[in-house]
């Protein structure tokens, strides 16, 4: 089996807006899938939902988002419309997409740049809708798909495998059980990728 990229993260985090680019391009850099595994912050671990963090920490995080846009030449809106959100609908959507065959990579940054750059509601199916069509995607069809029990069983699955693995924040890029916090270590992810998958690239193996 084709190992992947276990990409545990939430579809209202700043984070993983600004690392799904190169994640991306990382995976296609290696030719290594990515699956996608919605799930939200993780009090149960000790992580700490934004809006209940003290002022401080809260001013603090504006400064890294501020940073952090401008290294990667990204529109962000510090403080968007519609944050804070429940990032569920749009991570239902994720998930029905993946289960379709679909690019929820895509898809998920797709969301989470509307989210932050371009004030929109990412918990209104219509505008959920209207977002996975203009990925080309059968937006209505997927929004329908978000409601079954299947895809609600694996929003609770991946939120329990995120619990046992010891997460807390996101975004998790996880590799071959390596847990990588946070868009800031994209270069470690690579680093262990790379070695890796190396011998396999130098031969030229189909993935």
């Amino acid at each position: 089996m084709t190992e992947a990229i276990q990409y545990f993260h939430s579809l209202s985090s700043p984070w993983a807006y600004l690392g799904g680019p190169r994640l991306a391009e990382l995976a296609a850099r290696y030719r290594v899938p990515v699956v996608c595994r919605p799930i939200t912050v993780l009090t149960e671990n000790g992580g700490v939902l934004l809006r209940t963090r003290p002022d401080a920490r809260q001013r603090y995080h504006e400064v890294e988002l501020e940073r952090w846009r401008r290294h990667l030449g990204m529109p962000l809106n510090l403080r968007p419309k519609h944050y804070p959100t429940d990032p569920k609908p749009a991570a239902l959507v994720v998930i029905a997409a993946q289960r379709a065959g679909h690019d929820a990579v895509a898809l998920s940054h797709a969301f989470l740049r509307a989210l932050w750059a371009e004030e929109q509601d990412t918990r209104d199916p219509a505008v959920l809708a209207r977002i996975a069509d203009a990925e080309g995607l059968p937006g209505a069809a997927l929004v329908a798909a978000s409601a079954s029990a299947e895809v609600e069983a694996e929003w609770v699955a991946n939120r329990e495998a995120a619990i046992a693995g010891g997460m807390f924040g996101t975004p998790n890029y996880v590799w071959r059980g390596v847990i990588h916090w946070g868009q800031d270590r994209l270069s470690f992810l690579e680093r262990l990728i790379a070695q890796d998958t190396a011998p396999a690239i130098a031969t030229g193996r189909a993935w």
